[in-house]
């Protein structure tokens, strides 16, 4: 079990943190002493994830609040209450989505449901929240990608699946995209020399709600295969999951644009995974992160 260093002093924000991997993820940082908020998208689940926290850690300083990843008004809404706070945000950890929904779905802004979920609201949320990272000494982004990113690639020509939509295609294309934006992150620390560390991770195969929520969206239902897969292959829960999402974040060993997953792949303790060749495409990245400005309305910061 990964211990997660003492993080007194520290704030913390997990997206997704109602459920699963982003729950197990913000009871662990609130027991080890930093104040985490919880974004969510429905506040009421967030609470009641707050109370369980609570149970656990009753001395935890936990907060909820209302973040919906597909509406960038939502976003910038979340972003800018935090900022308004004027405290420094020590640790971001982008953990929320959605996986495999059986049809083509839009967001707010008109993006295709995985893309603007999975990632070009994270892009958005990481970006405006620069400011308040930048402003604390030794700063992190976790990014969760998927083990499917290894076999993805970016559709810059039909980005938002408009001409033709795979459930778990457009799932992988996003959680490449997430990998590639950490690794970019990285990158764009490193040349304007902010003390950001970005670094990016995989839960290997994990029992959470992501496997059943995601396809039984517009009444549909997970497939032969996929549901022959939640039985068969090797799986862990949340609480070995999110160990690599943990590592990332807090890990004195961690490093900028590094990859964590599960040791045997689908299941395990965190050890360091070697990029995929789709992960490693540098002009990919820039040109992802060029069209996410585009489509959000959203850069960093430019110093």
């Amino acid at each position: 079990m990964y211990q997660v260093p003492d993080q007194r002093g520290k704030l913390a924000v997990v997206t997704g943190a109602n459920s699963g991997t982003g729950k197990e993820a913000a009871k662990r940082l609130a027991g080890a002493g930093a104040d985490v908020v919880l974004a969510v998208r429905t506040p009421a689940k967030g609470e009641q994830a707050r109370a369980e926290i609570l149970a656990t850690h009753p001395g935890a300083r936990t907060e909820v609040r209302r973040l919906d990843l597909a509406d960038l008004s939502s976003v910038r809404e979340f972003a800018d209450g935090l900022i308004a706070d004027g405290r420094p945000l020590d640790l971001l950890l982008n953990n929320a989505g959605v996986m495999n929904v059986p049809g083509r779905t839009e967001t707010a802004d008109g993006f295709e449901l995985q893309l603007g979920s999975n990632f070009l609201g994270p892009f958005a949320l990481t970006n405006l929240l620069l400011p308040a990272l930048l402003s604390a000494p030794a700063p992190r982004v976790a990014t969760m990608s998927s083990g499917t990113a290894h076999r993805a690639r970016i559709a810059f020509d039909d980005l938002n699946s408009t001409r033709a939509y795979s459930p778990t295609r457009a799932y992988a294309q996003s959680k490449l995209a997430d990998m590639l934006m950490a690794v970019h992150l990285a990158e764009l620390a490193d040349r304007r020399g902010w003390p950001l560390l970005s670094a990016v991770a995989h839960p290997g195969y994990t029992r959470t709600n992501l496997m059943t929520s995601g396809p039984t969206l517009n009444g549909g239902r997970p497939g032969l295969l996929e549901s022959l897969a939640y039985r068969i292959f090797p799986s862990q829960g949340p609480e070995q999951g999110t160990e690599p999402l943990l590592y990332a974040a807090t890990s004195p060993d961690a490093v900028p644009g590094g990859y964590y997953g599960p040791r045997w792949a689908l299941v395990g303790p965190t050890k360091p995974v070697g990029l995929p060749r789709p992960g490693r495409d540098r002009d990919t990245a820039a040109r992802l992160w060029s069209e996410a400005e585009r489509l959000t309305g959203v850069s960093a910061p430019a110093h």
